[in-house]
């Protein structure tokens, strides 16, 4: 089966009704089935004290990332997050960031996934993130 949303309409998406991510600049590379890969382009504005992009940043990273892969699984693009936990693992370096997505259970009401978090070029995951997605009834 095919993902059921594309990264040019998930990019529509966030630029039309998810202002947020489109101030950070989020762009969507690409889209499979169940899964997402997203990047957060470095700005110096992201860093925190010590010299690294903030960990509101990744959380926010991971929660779209996982947004997209939720919507190329069920198309349910009123599906709300209900539950983000965040490992921070290893400080980022100050460049780009990398969101790894993907559904691990699709439920009939609830879409449980994973977002490894990655520097941009380093095979190292800076931080793990779960996810669950509630989706709309009907």
């Amino acid at each position: 089966m095919a993902a059921r949303i594309t990264v040019e309409s998930f990019a529509a998406m966030m630029r039309d009704a998810m202002p947020f991510a489109s101030a950070l600049d989020i762009e969507t590379l690409e889209i499979g089935e169940g899964t997402a890969t997203l990047r957060l382009p470095f700005r110096a504005d992201f860093l925190r004290p010590g010299g690294t992009v903030g960990g509101p940043l990744l959380m926010g990273l991971a929660d779209v990332a996982m947004y997209a892969a939720v919507l190329s699984a069920t198309g349910a693009a009123a599906s709300v997050t209900a539950n983000l936990n965040v490992t921070f693992l290893r400080k980022p370096a100050p460049m780009p960031v990398v969101a790894e997505a993907r559904v691990i259970r699709h439920g009939r009401r609830l879409v449980y996934g994973e977002i490894a978090l990655f520097s941009e070029g380093d095979p190292k995951i800076i931080a793990h993130a779960t996810a669950s997605y509630a989706l709309p009834a009907g």
